[in-house]
């Protein structure tokens, strides 16, 4: 497997450094948290990169996608992740888009995929349920059959992006118990459907996220995505492709609060000398750097897989998510630590990366749980 750039790739990387560096600075998210802004990203960035053709990057030319993969895409998101910009990338491009792109019917790809990719709806993925942790088929939200739909009744929480959302993809039970692989079906739902609750939960990252009640709402038959009972693999496949996208954002933002310690162990002086000659903080910046590099070729190799549709992507994910899991929250610990008592202080950037790094290690799935998965996979 190739672990370099392409000449292609280069550019697309470069194009999204700039962009995301003249257009969001870490300032815009310190102003949308200050603000209590109740979405939490730009709308207006959004299209901008739709515009640019970002969103539509690892789509099929024939939904108006570029037709490249998640290879292309997250040099993109690592760019994002540099500047932590907050806007539902990972909650609605990689998990809705993604799952309406492979499971929808034309008629829910018409209606929403154009929407989708020119940055003007948004379509998050409901998946996790209180107490699930990170079992995917923990499900209890039920899809009662009435006439010739069904009543889903439940609770969602963590719900990436759903606030301000379009629509909500659901996954709920047609048959089964919780726990069960089969029986779960996937359904397309208004956000402003009746009996959608959507409350927002303020997180410690400060990124868009809710808790969302379901309370006898109807879905007809059309609002199915993918087979009826037979969401369980679609989502496995949908969680997996968005905790790649998570694990490159985790990337950047490890890789820029690295060159945030690297500048200040060049700048700041004790006893006339930069820290940064001091023999102990360069171990542990050398140890930060062989972590980060190693989580890069990780997320690489997980990107390409899915993109193959190798065997061993699955096990791929989970190493690269285990990987930047422990590796973001090292940089970030760090980070602060070198920065001593002022990298406690909100004064500076390096205490948002560690929120975040703490948020997303637990996104999907943390190291542990990565570590465990990828030994199952691979049969020990």
């Amino acid at each position: 497997m190739q672990l370099v750039l392409t000449e292609d790739q280069e550019l697309i990387a470069a194009t999204a450094r700039d962009f995301v560096s003249t257009n969001s600075p870490v300032a815009r998210f310190r102003a949308l948290r200050d603000a209590g802004d109740p979405l939490g990203y730009s709308p207006k960035l959004l299209r901008e990169m739709a515009e640019l053709g970002w969103l539509g990057i690892a789509f099929d030319e024939k939904e108006g996608g570029a037709g490249l993969g998640l290879a292309e895409l997250i040099l993109i998101v690592e760019a994002l992740g540099r500047r932590l910009a907050p806007e539902p990338i990972v909650g609605a491009l990689a998990m809705g888009g993604f799952a309406l792109a492979e499971g929808g019917s034309a008629a829910q790809r018409a209606a929403w995929l154009p929407g989708i990719l020119a940055g003007e709806k948004v379509v998050a993925l409901a998946h996790q349920e209180p107490g699930a942790r990170y079992d995917l088929f923990s499900i209890e939200t039920r899809a009662e059959a009435k006439g010739a739909g069904h009543s889903l009744s439940g609770r969602k929480s963590q719900v990436l992006d759903a606030v301000g959302a379009d629509a909500l993809i659901v996954p709920a039970r047609t048959a089964g118990a919780a726990g069960d692989r089969d029986g779960i079906t996937l359904f397309l739902v208004d956000a402003r459907a009746p009996g959608v609750t959507i409350e927002r939960q303020i997180r410690v990252d400060h990124r868009n996220a809710a808790l969302v009640r379901l309370d006898g709402v109807a879905c007809d038959a059309a609002s199915v995505v993918g087979g009826m009972g037979e969401g369980g693999a679609l989502l496995e496949r949908e969680i997996d492709r968005a905790t790649v996208v998570l694990a490159a954002e985790m990337l950047g933002g490890m890789s820029e609060v690295f060159d945030l310690t690297l500048s200040y162990l060049k700048t700041r002086e004790q006893f006339g000398v930069p820290i940064g000659s001091f023999q102990a903080l360069q171990h542990r910046a050398a140890n930060v750097y062989m972590e980060i590099e190693l989580a890069r070729s990780s997320v690489m190799a997980a990107a390409r897989a899915l993109d193959a549709g190798e065997g061993d992507g699955a096990k791929l994910v989970s190493l690269a998510k285990a990987r930047c899991s422990d590796a973001y929250v090292l940089a970030a610990n760090e980070a602060v630590q070198i920065y001593g008592g002022v990298g406690m202080t909100d004064e500076y950037d390096v205490g948002f990366y560690m929120k975040r790094a703490r948020a997303a290690e637990l996104t999907f799935g943390d190291a542990a749980f990565h570590r465990q998965r990828w030994a199952t996979l691979a049969g020990y």
